[in-house]
C-alpha cells in the first residue's frame, strides 16, 4: 500500500480508528475520534480484581471507541475472529494484497518491536497492518513514532495470546466513509452521552460516583495497620491511572483537545471554555498521582494530601460535565 501515511498517536484505539477513517479520505483527528467515540469515563470496580486489587478505568472498555464512532458516523465496521492462526494469517494476507488497511487486536507482550521492559500481558492493543514486504507484515502501531515490521509467523503469537480480552485473531476494516459525514451532529450526541453518563449514572462505581467510591476506599486505608498493603494499594491506583493506556490524566487532556476542536463547528466559544476546564481536571489528576507516589515512597502514610488532591480532581471534572450539560449546542 503505497499511499498509506503512518500517524503517531497518544492511544492505540483512538489512533487506529483515526487512521482508518482518514486513510479513506475523511480527515479526523485522534482527539475527535476519541470524543465522538465516547472514550472517556471513570470506573472503580472492586468486584473485578487485578492481582487482588480493584479494576480502575479512565476510559471505556476495548473496542468501545471503534464500535461507537462507526455507528455514530454511519460507517460499516467489519470484524472477524478466527479459531486458528493459519486461517487468520491467510485471510490477512489476502486482505492486504487486495489493498485494504486492516486493524488488528494483539497482545503487547508478544510484539517483537516493543522493548523488553515495556512488555506486559495486555491483549487489547490495537494496531494497523498495511502491507507485506520480504516475508514481513508492515505494521503501523500508533504509539510508535515510525512504522514497524513483524515476521509473518511472529505476529501469530500476538494475535492468539491467551487470557483476558484474548484477541482470537481479531481483525477489522471500516467501509462507507464519505466526505458528507455530519460531524456537528455526532459531536452533539457524543457530548450529551458522555456528560450524562459521568453525572447521572445510578451505579456507585461509574462516573463521578465511582470517583467518590475510590475516595472512600482510600480513606479506609487510614485504619489499615498493614503499611505494605497501603503502599501496594496506592501504587496500584497510580499504575492504573498513569501507566495503563494513555493514563487517567492523559485521557482528560485528550478529551479537552476534542472539545477545543469541536468548538469550531458552533457559534459560541463555550466548548473552548469547557476545554480549559477539562484541562484543569486532567492536571488535577496528575497532581493526585504525584501526591500518591510521594506517600508510597515515604515511611509515614498520611492520606490528607492525597484525599485533598483527589477532591480537587473530582470537583473540577464534575464542574466540567455540569457546564457541558448547560451548553445549548
Amino acid at each position: 500500500m503505497t499511499n498509506f501515511k503512518h500517524m503517531h498517536a497518544a492511544h492505540c484505539e483512538s489512533g487506529v480508528v483515526s487512521s482508518l477513517i482518514t486513510h479513506q479520505g475523511f480527515q479526523i483527528s485522534e482527539a475527535m475520534a476519541f470524543g465522538i467515540g465516547n472514550g472517556i469515563t471513570f470506573a472503580y470496580l472492586p468486584i473485578i480484581k487485578l492481582d487482588g486489587m480493584p479494576l480502575i478505568a479512565y476510559r471505556m472498555p476495548p473496542k468501545h471507541i471503534i464500535k461507537t464512532i462507526t455507528k455514530r458516523l454511519g460507517l460499516t465496521l467489519n470484524i472477524k475472529k478466527y479459531k486458528d492462526a493459519k486461517s487468520a494469517k491467510e485471510d490477512l494476507i489476502t486482505m492486504l494484497e487486495s489493498g485494504k488497511l486492516v486493524g488488528l487486536q494483539t497482545s503487547v507482550y508478544w510484539l517483537p518491536y516493543f522493548p523488553q521492559d515495556m512488555r506486559f500481558h495486555f491483549n487489547a492493543h490495537n494496531l494497523l497492518a498495511y502491507g507485506i514486504k520480504d516475508d514481513k507484515f508492515l505494521i503501523s502501531d500508533p504509539v510508535f513514532d515510525t512504522p514497524q515490521e513483524v515476521g509473518i509467523d511472529e505476529l501469530d503469537k500476538a494475535r492468539f495470546a491467551k487470557g483476558v480480552f484474548a484477541p482470537n485473531g481479531a481483525c477489522y476494516t471500516i467501509e462507507g466513509v464519505s466526505k458528507d459525514i455530519d460531524l456537528k451532529k455526532a459531536i452533539k450526541k457524543a457530548i450529551k452521552k458522555t456528560s450524562g453518563m459521568m453525572l447521572y449514572n445510578f451505579m456507585p462505581w461509574i462516573g463521578i460516583n465511582g470517583m467518590k467510591s475510590m475516595k472512600k476506599a482510600i480513606l479506609k486505608l487510614e485504619n489499615n495497620k498493614d503499611k505494605r498493603y497501603r503502599s501496594l494499594y496506592l501504587g496500584h491506583i497510580i499504575r492504573m491511572q498513569e501507566e495503563i493506556g494513555t493514563g487517567g490524566g492523559g485521557f482528560r487532556l485528550m478529551y479537552a483537545a476534542f472539545l477545543s476542536e469541536a468548538n469550531k463547528f458552533f457559534d459560541s466559544n463555550e466548548l473552548t471554555e469547557a476545554s480549559k476546564m477539562m484541562t484543569d481536571a486532567g492536571d488535577a489528576w496528575r497532581m493526585f498521582a504525584f501526591a500518591t507516589s510521594k506517600v508510597c515512597r515515604e515511611k509515614e502514610h498520611s492520606l490528607d494530601d492525597i484525599v485533598s488532591k483527589l477532591d480537587e480532581a473530582i470537583q473540577k471534572e464534575h464542574q466540567t460535565y455540569k457546564f457541558l450539560r448547560s451548553i445549548k449546542l
